[in-house]
């Protein structure tokens, strides 16, 4: 008889005396787990599954764009969408408002507030290895005073764990995006349609489609170029328009709805993945590519399935136990009986 058998018969017979069974069995557990590697349903998801690339930085968007290399930009709001975004390559990672209507199930960005925005940086940041990661300042946290913003976007640097920070506005928010930069936080400008001012543009509009309205994104775009910003998303806006501001900026430009004339785009997760029930309305300029909910869906209904017919657990998703240690493990409860 092994050393290892005679100590659990051991303890097995002081633990008798045990008034509550369950206590005895638990005891028994606990004193063998220490002697067995632990084994968890909930590891990590941050062991690497495809090779390290470098970390983007400013200066390699910057290459990039002097390249005329299209830049790549997605958004996420957790961990395992930032896992799967960072993993395919993706350029830039955008925390978005967003996240308050994909990931928070409220109504429109308006209602996230900054602390929700932090949280889910801090998530994302942890799986973002490589691509250059920004957070979005949400509404009500920068718009006060150039001070309230500056104040913001250092938290969401330094709680959130990103790189820099994106905010909604054109000529007049300069002053505030050039009192970020001079602290030495990047700022990804967003001109064109701004969704957190959406009452006071009329709701989700295209925004430069006559002369005045291009112009004004023009002037907008060229304020936060000059003010700091090292790019900017243009949102909403005819294709041509976009591209000619691109033209005339210093600065890459990344499109949403703006065309393929930008220097790079940006697309939500969720939409462009399909991670969504049928019949959800979806802006034209999203092109799905594919159909994460059907696929999550058909899965969950073959556990339910198979739970309910108890195919599953089958032998192979349980953890065998000797059949001596059964014996024993089922005699110490009856004497416990007696």
């Amino acid at each position: 008889m092994s050393r290892s058998v005679i100590a659990s018969r051991s303890l097995q017979r002081s633990l008798l005396s045990t008034k509550n069974p369950l206590t005895a069995a638990a005891s028994l557990c606990i004193s063998r787990s220490q002697c067995q590697t632990r084994q968890s349903s909930h590891s990590p998801l941050g062991i690497p599954t495809a090779p390290q690339r470098k970390k983007v930085t400013i200066n390699t968007l910057r290459d990039l764009h002097q390249k005329d290399e299209p830049i790549t930009m997605i958004t996420a709001h957790d961990f395992p969408s930032a896992h799967v975004a960072d993993h395919a390559g993706m350029d830039m990672i955008l925390v978005g408002d967003s996240l308050a209507m994909v990931a928070l199930g409220m109504e429109d960005t308006s209602e996230v507030v900054l602390e929700e925005m932090i949280l889910h940086c801090r998530s994302v940041s942890r799986a973002t290895k490589a691509a250059f990661t920004i957070g979005d300042l949400p509404m009500g946290s920068y718009e006060i005073a150039p001070e309230q913003a500056l104040e913001s976007a250092i938290r969401v640097v330094k709680e959130g764990r990103v790189q820099g920070v994106k905010l909604e506005g054109g000529v007049e928010f300069a002053p505030t995006i050039e009192k970020i930069t001079r602290a030495g936080i990047p700022v990804l400008g967003h001109v064109g349609l701004t969704p957190q001012r959406q009452h006071a543009i009329g709701g989700f509009r295209v925004q430069g489609k006559t002369t005045t309205g291009a112009i004004k994104v023009l002037e907008d775009a060229l304020a936060v170029q000059a003010a700091g910003c090292f790019a900017v998303v243009l949102e909403a806006v005819p294709a041509e328009v976009a591209s000619l501001v691109t033209k005339k900026l210093k600065i890459p430009t990344i499109g949403i709805g703006a065309g393929s004339g930008c220097s790079g785009q940006v697309l939500v997760q969720v939409d462009m993945s399909g991670n969504f029930p049928p019949g959800r309305f979806l802006p034209k300029f999203v092109k799905q590519y594919g159909n994460v909910w059907a696929e999550s869906k058909k899965a969950i209904e073959s556990y339910k399935t198979e739970v309910k017919s108890r195919q599953y657990p089958a032998p192979a998703h349980t953890y065998p136990m000797p059949p001596e240690e059964l014996t024993e493990f089922e005699r110490l409860i009856e004497a416990r009986r007696v």
